[in-house]
């Protein structure tokens, strides 16, 4: 998988004529979704689907949000996403144990981004982070919310979801992950809104936000992207660094060290 995910957009498994659409959509990543986008008795033709999109279309990459791995449909799902190279990861829905993670990497060999959403998988941030194979956490705040009794859209909610997040990050860095997603937001007729958490989420160091509708992809992407101002001052950062060979100076009147260095080369880096 790449390293850059600023967007990772959902696509019904049930819905094999939208495949194509959500891949060319313009987000990092697309996740065909066998879980909550497919009822119980279409799992085996949705599956199907992207089995045959997968042989059709060997150039395609994409990623899989399998069901739950004490579902029934799970090993099914695993096959599928071993038996095919255009399939580059799972995404696994309510991960609550390093077994589970482990019983993915066993089946399929492919990266795994174990989405984050019941009380159990919180506590079992550390053990998830550090499983191998992780590429990265995804949170699944909506279901975590029914799973706590939160209600949404309220202080509290935010106190939680906040805090969930803080650990999510923290255990990220510590296990050498790359960033994680933030989860989805539901109306996606409400840029507005998005872009505020998209910034938000920016701010506290995730990478990218998991999204349900190709018109949520461009405003992730501007909101993640660095600013003309940000851009102008790392240009500089380097340049200065460039020219003195100093690990240590000043400029704008503030001090620039090693770590103020490395944030402005990651900036220049970063994807616009």
């Amino acid at each position: 998988m790449q390293s850059t995910m600023r967007s990772a957009l959902f696509v019904p498994g049930n819905r094999p004529e939208r495949y194509g659409k959500a891949l060319a959509a313009g987000a990092d990543a697309v996740i065909i979704d066998l879980e909550d986008a497919v009822e119980d008795d279409a799992k085996d033709v949705a599956r199907s689907h992207i089995a045959d999109f997968a042989a059709e279309h060997p150039q395609a990459r994409f990623l899989v949000r399998s069901n739950a791995a004490d579902r029934p449909w799970f090993e099914a799902d695993m096959s599928l996403c071993r038996e095919h190279a255009a399939i580059v990861g799972v995404v696994l829905p309510k991960a609550e144990s390093a077994a589970q993670l482990s019983r993915v990497r066993e089946l399929t060999g492919k990266p795994i981004i174990p989405i984050v959403e019941s009380a159990k998988g919180v506590l079992a941030l550390d053990e998830l982070a550090s499983s191998e194979g992780v590429e990265r956490l995804a949170f699944g705040y909506l279901d975590l919310m029914l799973d706590t009794g939160t209600r949404p859209d309220t202080q509290g909610a935010r106190l939680l979801l906040d805090h969930i997040r803080c650990r999510m990050l923290l255990c990220s860095a510590a296990a050498g992950l790359q960033a994680p997603l933030d989860g989805v937001h539901p109306d996606f007729r409400d840029i507005e809104t998005l872009t505020n958490i998209a910034i938000q989420m920016r701010d506290m160091g995730f990478s990218g936000l998991l999204c349900i509708h190709p018109a949520q992809v461009k405003a992730v992407h501007a909101a993640f992207a660095p600013s003309d101002q940000e851009r102008d001052w790392a240009r500089r950062v380097v340049a200065e660094f460039d020219r003195t060979g100093s690990a240590a100076f000043q400029l704008d009147g503030r001090m620039v060290d090693a770590p103020v260095i490395e944030r402005a080369r990651r900036i220049l880096a970063a994807v616009v």
